[in-house]
């Protein structure tokens, strides 16, 4: 199903990666799966696992807090602080991990939302570590098994959304 490919660069010996990719829907349709959180819940993080919100506050200052369960109902924890918020070209926001046994793990994320032609649109993230070693801790964490997985969900879930709906109640 995926026309789209996520792109993810690692270069050796830095502290980020980036990951870039395009979807068949109009930018501001893509940006409100990132704020909206009944349209989130559907489609971050792999098949397989259920995801609840405990925190979303999709605004500038706003935190939030989601645990991914798997079928086995271990538990995977996940929160941040939205340090920006500029509908519907920019989310800038930190990401921290949990589950490792040290605290302070944080990664800056920066999202980035083009429109293209066609009414289609591509996402470019940026994320920043705060070392080389955590930096390729979380690649080889199996993270892009899950970035490809989320981006084909989001995929369904924006072709399954009514436009109406999308535009109604944009972020």
């Amino acid at each position: 199903m995926a026309r789209n490919k996520t792109k993810v660069t690692v270069e050796p010996g830095k502290q980020e990666f980036f990951i870039t990719r395009e979807f068949d829907a109009p930018r501001d349709f893509v940006f409100k799966a990132f704020t909206d959180p009944k349209l989130y819940v559907q489609w971050l993080g792999p098949r397989g696992m259920k995801m609840r919100l405990e925190r979303f506050e999709p605004r500038s200052g706003g935190m939030w807090r989601y645990i991914h369960t798997d079928e086995k109902g271990n538990e995977y924890a996940f929160h941040g602080v939205n340090h920006e918020v500029f509908p519907p070209e920019r989310l800038i926001d930190t990401f921290e991990f949990e589950g490792l046994p040290e605290k302070g793990h944080v990664s800056l994320e920066t999202a980035r939302f083009e429109e293209l032609p066609g009414g289609r649109s591509k996402l470019t993230i940026q994320s920043i570590f705060q070392s080389v070693a955590d930096r390729d801790g979380m690649v080889q964490s199996g993270m892009e098994v899950g970035i490809n997985e989320s981006f084909e969900r989001l995929d369904e879930v924006l072709a399954q959304t009514p436009i109406t709906s999308l535009v109604s109640k944009r972020a």
